[in-house]
């Protein structure tokens, strides 16, 4: 196939181009729009327990699908005539909206039941409605309705928040974001690129091949939208890691067509080698990437299956425009690929002279290659401790649900927040609903007696059940509006001044869950904490299954490119090792909140699905440096006498062969992620910093350090596999010269 592709870009190169650019179009002006139908949930198991109860509470007590919290505060306190006119208008507009399930107020409740929607210190009172509809119906009906409410006069302010208001803003920052990760990425990619190619055209070479795999990738999102929930998330990691493999493939391909004419090859032949050793280096390592993301679908979060979805629809388009793209631009334009060089005209302009060729063995990365070697294991065991210590850190991960704190402090819904957790006595956010389905037939004295009982466990501050309000065992009240029986299902409101995300709240939920119910009666638990808890667990219980998958591709392809069953694994073991550097960092910084958490608001806990999220992403990254260069060591060691000291000559060759493209390739896409630390929204600045981190570590300390100490160390037996394995590889493996021969 991919002589075929060479031939055909050879005979008309101005033809594929042209399709290509035809096809890049109108996937363009599909997928561009994508962006209206993501939404930005996702992050909480559909199936779990409390998203049940969350439907329970949805469908039967018209709680609405998502609540938006409007504060009305009055410097001459929230009852007086103007703040009250204020609020009851702001009532009468969200009833008369169409989308709001139930609303209630500081300012409509009987007197005495509303205590809790008022603030301490009198002057500020609460509107609580329940926005209906699907996740992208809610975005627009929510960012209507705060249009028409927001009033900010006669010193009367009003500011929207609560979950609601967090989808709209994380959704309307996320935009905002990419926009501005697009303007960051593109310039600073461009110019590495120039210092690696020097000329022009063959630095906007890449560039291009990254549109189209970007393209390709939002058309890919946009019809998958048309079937499942997309998160709006996704799209940063298309444009980030479609623009950083684009360049990657496209770099490794020109470098090795430049390095045939180098040699001495013809123009033809050096692309057709170009095409049968690089090309299938590109398509063996996105094959290795888009299966290690692949198993993100795994999960029941859409919003992890979203980086799914859209890492291998962008894979594959990197690699598919990478390898028809690149073939037909080179033919086409013969000595121009190296016109404009820039480099050229700085040396003039510093008076500097042309650099001279050098022999290989004299230049950096072969020599730093057998310097490594040379002092294998004080070296390597040294790599490996500092990357042990970066990673220690991360024994201490707390992993918590993200909430309006992982939005800028300017914006509304992050200020509402803070103002619920300091001004008001109780936040719905700690709050335990606890729903009885089925309570038909259920005696009210049983319910009471089961009130009674949870109050009494540590750290609730009271229990609202349809026979009353309890504290510590004691009737103290009339229920609040945060319980009732609707349709045979009862509803029960544990007040909670246990901190989220603490052992305080866990050891509570535990508690709660352990008390015997009304009547033997099933019952269902909603809430922040029990959505994390409930997030968690299907995260940690699928985790086994998905890191056992991405071990057993890595180990299954890396023997069929290698024959070696010793280099999969180490492979596989260095790769976990150089990413415990980014976890560390991560709870270092935003968990624990050094550094000033990168300008974030620390809570200390990490959004659970992170962490996974970057496991998946960054092992697969890791592997396609991995793939570019064992693959090039393997194809000195064939061509080697295999003698004593071949191992080592063969790993010093193909480090000095592929080093500045390894180095090259992992700076851009470091600078693609990297960008991502400028966005507004905290977990994706988080996700920013640790995947650039990750991809620098391996391409540095484990690529050019570890990997030639391990080799070295090892000698020989890097290349050996069992006797019934060899006769495998012998059939299926798979090599860049195309030599199936076993290597041991």
């Amino acid at each position: 196939m991919l002589r075929r592709i060479a031939l055909l870009a050879i005979a008309a190169p101005r033809r594929v181009l042209v399709v290509a650019v035809l096809a890049m179009i109108a996937v363009g002006i599909f997928g561009v729009p994508v962006a209206g139908h993501l939404s930005s949930g996702g992050l909480q198991d559909p199936n779990a327990e409390s998203a049940r109860a969350a439907k329970l509470l949805t469908d039967k007590f018209g709680q609405g699908d998502a609540q938006l919290v409007v504060v009305v505060t009055a410097q001459d306190g929230f009852d007086s005539p103007r703040a009250r006119a204020t609020a009851t208008d702001i009532v009468d507009q969200l009833q008369r909206s169409g989308h709001v399930a139930s609303v209630t107020s500081a300012w409509t409740v009987p007197p005495g039941a509303g205590s809790d929607l008022v603030s301490s210190d009198k002057k500020s009172g609460l509107i609580v409605a329940g926005i209906t509809g699907s996740e992208s119906t809610q975005l627009e009906y929510t960012e209507s309705l705060t249009k028409q409410i927001a009033r900010d006069t006669d010193g009367i302010m009003v500011r929207s928040g609560g979950v609601a208001m967090v989808n709209l803003q994380i959704t309307r920052q996320s935009q905002r974001d990419l926009l501005l990760l697009e303007s960051i990425v593109v310039p600073l990619s461009f110019i590495v690129l120039l210092w690696v190619f020097g000329g022009l055209f063959a630095a906007a070479l890449p560039v291009g091949v990254g549109i189209m795999a970007i393209l390709g990738s939002l058309a890919v999102l946009r019809v998958t939208t048309f079937f499942t929930d997309v998160s709006i998330f996704a799209l940063n990691l298309t444009t980030a890691m479609g623009l950083a493999l684009a360049i990657d493939y496209t770099l490794l391909m020109i470098s090795r067509y430049r390095d045939e004419l180098a040699e001495g090859a013809e123009r033809p032949d050096a692309l057709m080698t170009m095409m049968v050793s690089a090309g299938r280096t590109v398509l063996f390592s996105a094959t290795t990437v888009a299966l290690s993301m692949a198993v993100m679908a795994l999960f029941p979060m859409y919003f992890l299956r979203s980086f799914a979805y859209a890492g291998v629809a962008t894979v594959a388009f990197a690699a598919l425009a990478a390898i028809v793209i690149t073939p037909a631009a080179i033919t086409l334009l013969g000595d121009r690929i190296d016109a404009l060089d820039v480099r050229r005209l700085i040396r003039r302009v510093l008076h500097r002279p042309e650099p001279q060729p050098r022999p290989i063995e004299q230049q950096f990365w072969y020599r730093s290659t057998r310097f490594v070697m040379r002092r294998a294991l004080p070296i390597g065991l040294a790599g490996v401790a500092v990357l042990i210590v970066l990673g220690a850190p991360f024994f201490g991960v707390r992993p918590g649900f993200p909430d309006d704190r992982v939005l800028p402090k300017s914006a509304s819904a992050h200020q509402v927040g803070d103002q619920l957790r300091s001004d008001f006595t109780n936040s719905s956010a700690t709050a335990v609903q606890i729903l009885i389905p089925d309570s038909t037939g259920l005696d009210d004295r049983a319910i009471s007696m089961y009130a009674e009982r949870l109050s009494r466990v540590s750290d609730v501050s009271a229990v609202s059940a349809p026979g009353g309000t309890y504290v510590n065992g004691a009737l103290v009240g009339p229920p609040s509006a945060a319980t009732g029986t609707q349709s045979g299902t009862t509803l029960l409101t544990v007040d909670s001044v246990a901190p989220l995300f603490s052992d305080r709240s866990d050891r509570q939920l535990d508690s709660l869950h352990a008390m015997a119910p009304p009547g033997g009666r099933a019952v269902e638990f909603a809430g922040t904490a029990q959505t994390n808890r409930d997030s968690v667990h299907a995260i940690t219980s699928r985790l086994p299954l998905v890191l056992g998958l991405i071990a057993v591709i890595t180990l299954v392809l890396l023997f069929l490119l290698t024959g070696s069953v010793v280099l999969p694994v180490k492979a596989v073991l260095l790769n976990i090792l150089s990413l415990s550097a980014a976890f560390g960092a991560m709870v270092w910084i935003f968990q624990d909140g050094h550094l000033g958490g990168l300008g974030t608001t620390p809570t200390g806990t990490l959004v659970a699905n992170i962490p996974v999220l970057l496991f998946c992403i960054a092992f697969g990254l890791s592997m396609d440096y991995e793939v570019f260069l064992v693959s090039r060591i393997r194809e000195f060691w064939l061509e080697s006498p295999r003698g004593p000291g071949d191992n080592d000559e063969s790993v010093a060759l193909g480090v000095a062969h592929t080093g500045r493209v390894i180095t090259a390739a992992a700076l851009i896409m470091a600078i693609s992620f990297a960008a991502l630390i400028a966005a507004h929204v905290a977990f994706m600045r988080m996700f920013g910093l640790g995947l650039s981190l990750a991809v620098l570590m391996d391409a540095t300390l484990v690529r050019m350090v570890l990997v030639p100490a391990f080799m070295h160390v090892m000698g020989r037996w890097n290349w050996w596999a069992p006797k019934p394995l060899v006769k495998v590889h012998s059939l299926l493996g798979i090599s860049e010269s195309g030599n199936n021969r076993h290597t041991g």
